[in-house]
């Protein structure tokens, strides 16, 4: 029996993979497998320009960056922090952490603006990607310090108990890298930096084993800066100049300046690591940090 015009046109719809396609790509999702974007952002203010506006017209400029700040914070799985930079290579910073790449393409170009046309001038900007570590310490590995070091035998219950507390911390290690939740600590420190691949200080030439062996060393240093320091190391490769973006908060700038120092005389960074530019920052809410600025 033939098809009626409508049955023939419920049919092909449902025959036809296209049909049921979304009309819209730019609706798909471009969040990764996994953690989320990272941009830092620094400007430098057109004084000349700003002196120009009327004090009404600055009090609708900053009106729409809170708004827009707060917009943005109220994003889903978002963060945006927004830092007074020391010295003059900067005056303006802001770090926007979000899932979906176009969410973050389109809220750094509405940053940008925020204060009005040429206000904002960029004078920096990283993109980057919070990530795990590869050089985190494996079940199988714990498992042959347990037996070595405390002399546990596998299946026991304290071997069992060792072995939960181990998990648990690698889990909470993992989230905290992938999805973090940054203090509001004021003092901010941003630089990028790659591992070196010329000569025989090629990062890349070593051994797994030993880029992990010393990586070990490296982290050890960190690890006796908690509560003082707390520190994202986000990966770039692909995605900007160097290969990880580091930023540190802190209480104050001594504690900064002294981890920094310390670890520059590990291997790690003393043989194999390069840096880029330092910016650091005070971290206030917007109200205190138009006054810093002179907004």
């Amino acid at each position: 029996m033939p098809l009626t015009m409508s049955e023939s046109h419920t049919a092909h719809t449902a025959a036809s993979p296209a049909a049921n396609a979304d009309p819209n790509p730019q609706d798909e999702s471009l969040a990764p497998t996994e953690g989320v974007h990272v941009v830092h952002l620094f400007y430098q203010i057109d004084r000349s320009l700003w002196a120009m506006l009327t004090p009404e017209e600055q009090v609708e400029r900053k009106t729409a960056l809170t708004r827009l700040f707060q917009e943005v914070r109220e994003h889903d799985d978002t963060q945006l922090l927004v830092f007074s930079i020391l010295t003059p290579r900067a005056d303006l910073g802001f770090m926007l952490l979000i899932p979906d790449l176009r969410d973050a393409n389109a809220f750094e170009k509405r940053l940008t603006l925020s204060l009005g046309p040429d206000l904002l001038l960029p004078v920096y900007s990283y993109l980057s990607m919070t990530e795990r570590s590869e050089y985190t310490t494996s079940a199988e590995q714990y498992t042959e310090t347990l037996k070595a070091e405390r002399g546990l035998v596998e299946g026991s219950e304290e071997f069992e108990t060792a072995m939960g507390e181990f998990h648990a911390r690698i889990k909470k290690y993992t989230q905290d890298r992938l999805y973090p939740n940054l203090p509001d600590w004021p003092v901010y420190c941003f630089y990028p930096m790659t591992k070196r691949r010329t000569g025989e200080d090629n990062w890349y030439s070593l051994d797994f084993d030993v880029r992990k062996q010393l990586m070990l060393g490296h982290a050890a240093i960190g690890r006796q800066w908690a509560g003082k320091i707390r520190q994202l190391i986000t990966g770039s490769t692909g995605l900007d100049d160097y290969e990880w973006g580091v930023t540190l908060f802190a209480k104050n700038t001594s504690d900064v300046k002294a981890i920094v120092y310390e670890m520059r005389f590990d291997e790690v960074s003393a043989r194999y690591a390069e840096f880029g530019d330092f910016y650091i920052g005070i971290q206030l809410p917007l109200k205190e940090l138009f006054h810093q600025l002179s907004l």
